[in-house]
């Protein structure tokens, strides 16, 4: 499985570096982190650890923004062609969503490793053709530097094209970031982002943070001993019958 993270996630200090993200990976035993292209996740790879080091799962999202830009500005015929080419990909997503990994693996291999392994002798070629100080070189450069960590989903079916599903959960943090401004130091931001994780867990949980809130402080007043924190989580809740009815 992978594990989706964004610096955002990672860090509540002005500071960027690996630091941040390994503090936000502690008790991780997966293999795969699936992420942008932000610097200190590069260094991670790097790290020793049981299971060997992490392997980067690249978004396909944030390579597709790029030629979108190119399109959209230049109408340049290489960004539609690789436009069409990505969009192809993600029909193939589309059949075997919600599906078995293998199921989805299957898929992958039979119908979109031919378009794969057509892609990158395509972009080189094309690359050799346009100036290379041109920003449409730099975005075909973006995109074949980060190769490996695109094409990873190919490898195991539990993995996405992209980091959407972390993008979307982020997205009203995203749309409150002022209000963030107000949280008066780090350690009122870090406060802040605890809770704002906690929030989003109950809802990816199908949880009433709100009660679930309440019911876990009472738990803890109660003196639910600290050897059983794992049964407070969010994914464990049960709201009451009479709340749920």
């Amino acid at each position: 499985m992978a594990v989706p993270i964004r610096p955002s996630c990672c860090s509540t200090t002005p500071r960027p570096g690996k630091e941040h993200p390994l503090k936000f990976l502690v008790g991780y035993r997966g293999r795969f982190l699936q992420c942008d292209a932000y610097q200190s996740y590069n260094a991670l790879t790097e790290i020793e650890r049981d299971g060997g080091p992490w392997r980067l799962v690249y978004c396909w999202t944030h390579v597709r923004r790029r030629f979108v830009k190119r399109f959209e500005s230049d109408r340049s015929p290489i960004a539609e062609e690789m436009l069409r080419q990505i969009a192809l990909l993600y029909q193939i997503e589309k059949t075997v969503r919600g599906q078995d990994a293998a199921v989805r693996l299957a898929a992958r291999r039979e119908n979109a490793a031919p378009i794969i392994a057509a892609l990158k002798p395509w972009l080189e070629a094309q690359l050799s053709r346009i100036p290379q100080k041109s920003q449409l070189a730099e975005d075909i450069r973006y995109t074949l530097a980060h190769w490996p960590g695109l094409i990873r989903f190919l490898d195991d079916g539990t993995l996405e094209l992209d980091t959407n599903p972390v993008e979307n959960q982020i997205r009203p943090i995203a749309l409150t970031r002022k209000n963030a401004l107000f949280a008066g130091n780090e350690v009122g931001a870090e406060n802040w982002a605890m809770l704002a994780s906690l929030v989003a867990t109950c809802k990816m949980s199908g949880v009433n943070p709100i009660d679930y809130i309440a019911a876990t402080l009472r738990a803890i007043l109660d003196g639910h001993p600290q050897s059983g924190i794992e049964d407070l989580m969010p994914w464990r809740y049960k709201q009451p019958s009479s709340l749920a009815a």
